[in-house]
């Protein structure tokens, strides 16, 4: 390792150690100010306006779009584009975020002034205590007046890592209030990887099924078999119940005067199947664990669809 790659290195443990500390300093800090913010967003009829410029602004795109995405309704809006007709877009049914880590960036003024101007409840975030936002704010939160990593405290660094983790703390804190689930996540997540991993096999599966009575001739079953083109067919008793499912080694099995046999006597009984609700990943892991590429999926014993493994991986469950 050369000399030079030594000190990127160093360098970078630096920079994450002293993040690391200011990560500290705002667990510590947390008091009642952010318990009152989150009683705040939950008392709203509206959304969470999240406001900031310039790297602050940054943060406030990401804080709105992780509350948007867990059930928090938010959307960012630009100060200085609010002060050319945006601020139209915040109601009185709304709550403000502001960021800034002064707490006196000008361009933040207009926006200020229309939540005092229409009594919009304002959350103010910022390292200063006695800074007009925080003055303004009917709830301050105050960043700790940690060091930044980058050694000359005029880049944004340590003070916009503990704003995007107080973002992310508020937004947890919303979620488990409402019990936010991973069900509710995937409603505003369906595309994308998170998506796919949350599908639901109901989501998948195809419910024109290879299906067949017990009393069916194999002749029947296998020309069903041949039909459907999932290389099983899923045998229902009289009362329509999964009683069993014939696969390509159950008709190895009974070559021997296959075609004498009804269905019943070739299947394979009490197969393992997967519920509609169940997630898709679930039933792609039952799949590789018993070397199968369909399930059937069941409700109440009744079949309601069936579910190939090629379905989970176009989808991108894998």
């Amino acid at each position: 390792m050369t000399s030079s790659t030594t000190d990127y290195l160093d360098t970078a443990r630096r920079v994450i150690a002293i993040e690391l500390e200011g990560l500290r300093q705002l667990s510590d800090s947390l008091d009642g100010s952010f318990s009152r913010a989150v009683e705040l967003i939950l008392g709203a009829r509206g959304r969470v306006i999240v406001s900031g410029m310039g790297k602050s602004g940054h943060i406030a795109r990401k804080i709105a779009a992780t509350l948007a995405s867990t059930g928090t309704p938010a959307q960012f809006v630009h100060p200085a584009e609010a002060s050319h007709g945006d601020l139209g877009m915040v109601t009185r049914e709304d709550v403000a975020l502001v960021l800034s880590n002064s707490g006196e960036t000008p361009e933040l003024a207009d926006l200020i002034a229309h939540t005092r101007r229409f009594s919009i409840p304002l959350i103010g975030v910022a390292s200063r205590p006695e800074s007009t936002l925080l003055r303004q704010s009917d709830v301050a939160i105050v960043l700790p007046q940690a060091p930044e990593a980058c050694g000359t405290g005029v880049v944004p660094t340590t003070s916009t890592t503990m704003t995007l983790a107080l973002g992310d703390a508020l937004a947890v804190a919303l979620m488990e209030h409402r019990q936010f689930t991973p069900e509710h996540f995937r409603t505003f997540h369906p595309g994308g990887k998170l998506g796919a991993k949350l599908s639901k096999v109901a989501d998948l599966m195809h419910r024109d099924m290879p299906l067949v009575p017990e009393q069916t001739p194999m002749s029947e079953a296998l020309l069903e078999i041949s039909q459907k083109g999932f290389g099983v067919v899923g045998v229902t008793d009289a009362g329509g119940h999964l009683a069993g499912i014939i696969t390509d080694g159950d008709l190895r099995r009974h070559m021997q005067g296959l075609l004498d046999h009804t269905a019943a006597e070739v299947m394979t009984q009490n197969p393992r199947t997967i519920a509609p609700d169940a997630l898709a990943e679930a039933a792609v892991a039952v799949m590789n664990e018993r070397k199968i590429t369909c399930l059937f999926v069941v409700a109440d014993g009744q079949p309601q669809g069936i579910l190939h493994i090629h379905d989970c991986l176009r989808a991108g469950v894998a």
